[in-house]
């Protein structure tokens, strides 16, 4: 018989950040890292991992899913969808369900969903505001360790000092690193209440940044404005990128219907999982559109975006979060056995071992749980 859901469990863990993480995008410096485990168990013993959203409002609907042929993957997926309707986004369980079916198939996940490729190349996607000069360091220091590209965040008080943090890493590094740029404009933390551009400072913005021969410029306007988003990417050069917070599949068909962006970012541990973002990566490579996941949160998550990306539409670039010393992979991966970790040249390369491929540190769980 096939293997049925057992159980389905969900711990939080936390690292505490000393010294603490100061987030561009956030007005408060992050002290401690939670990080949310979903394990999958089935009647023969085997288990799938996640993590990503918090599972809010998951103890309700957990019967749905419990005493199911594990490998259902469509069914789950559809369940998950209205359950995020009604509830909570809980697309870690999904996560954990392909990790799961790559396990009992003996298969890694990129492989499952087509196998395009083994591995991308990182941009190291920076998330700490630093003067130019000390940008410029980082940048150095990057194309030191094999990095070929770098994502600057934006979101000082005038717009034009951001500008010139990217013109001063221009200026450091020449053709050496391709940049992009993060203007933070998508969306707000809860108690921000700073308006999102409008389209003509947006525009502003882009014609400063073409001058710098930027990569693509990520979320210059708020993401519910498609007219805004459509007319920018026909009036300038760079490549409009966005799409890590939006939240339901059928906007992203709108996305690339109307023309709003040149890049897709959507996140499979919080908007659909792998199951729903498969068919999104499947029309952007179909409309010579980049698809490459936002992958800030854990390593679970990385690895899961990463094998997304490369299996079924392997993008030049995908997001690494790195911005040491704030942000290492020893903090963003501290629930895994070994950090992922791109190699002397850039590149982050997925293995044969089953499913996601990596090992939960159950030592340091044990530790680290506070629920």
């Amino acid at each position: 018989m096939a293997p049925t859901i057992a159980e389905i469990t969900v711990s939080r863990h936390r690292l505490v950040l000393d010294p603490p993480f100061p987030p561009a995008w956030d007005s408060r410096p992050r002290h401690h890292f939670d990080v949310d485990i979903v394990r999958v168990v089935t009647d023969t013993g085997e288990t799938g991992i996640g993590s990503g959203d918090a599972m809010a409002g998951f103890d309700a609907y957990r019967e749905l899913f419990i005493g199911r042929a594990a490998l259902d993957l469509d069914r789950h997926a559809k369940i998950l969808d209205n359950v995020a309707f009604h509830a909570g986004r809980c697309w870690p369980l999904d996560i954990a369900l392909w990790d799961l079916a790559g396990k009992l198939q003996g298969q890694p996940i990129w492989r499952l969903l087509g196998g395009a490729a083994d591995r991308v190349r990182a941009y190291a996607s920076c998330g700490v505001l630093r003067d130019g000069a000390a940008t410029a360091d980082l940048a150095e220091r990057l194309i030191a360790a094999g990095f070929a590209a770098m994502k600057i965040r934006f979101h000082r008080a005038d717009w034009r000092d951001d500008v010139a943090a990217v013109a001063a890493v221009r200026a450091r590094v020449g053709d050496r690193l391709a940049l992009m740029v993060d203007c933070n404009q998508g969306w707000r933390m809860p108690w921000d209440t700073a308006t999102p551009w409008p389209l003509d400072r947006a525009l502003q913005v882009a014609r400063a940044l073409e001058e710098l021969q930027i990569y693509w410029i990520e979320e210059p306007l708020h993401r519910g404005d498609h007219a805004g988003m459509a007319a920018l990417r026909q009036a300038v050069s760079i490549p409009i990128a966005g799409g890590e917070m939006t939240r339901e599949r059928h906007e992203f068909d709108q996305l690339i219907e109307r023309g709003c962006l040149d890049v897709l970012q959507p996140d499979a541990v919080l908007t659909g999982g792998i199951s729903g973002l498969k068919p999104v990566a499947e029309a952007a490579r179909a409309r010579g559109l980049i698809f490459t996941p936002h992958t800030w949160g854990n390593g679970i998550g990385l690895a899961a975006n990463l094998h997304l990306a490369a299996g079924v539409a392997p993008p030049p670039f995908i997001e690494y979060p790195f911005d040491p010393p704030e942000w290492t992979p020893e903090r963003r991966d501290f629930p895994l056995t070994q950090p992922i970790l791109a190699d002397g040249d850039g590149w982050l390369t997925l293995s044969d071992r089953p499913g996601l491929g990596i090992e939960l540190d159950e030592e340091r769980l044990a530790r680290t749980r506070i629920v």
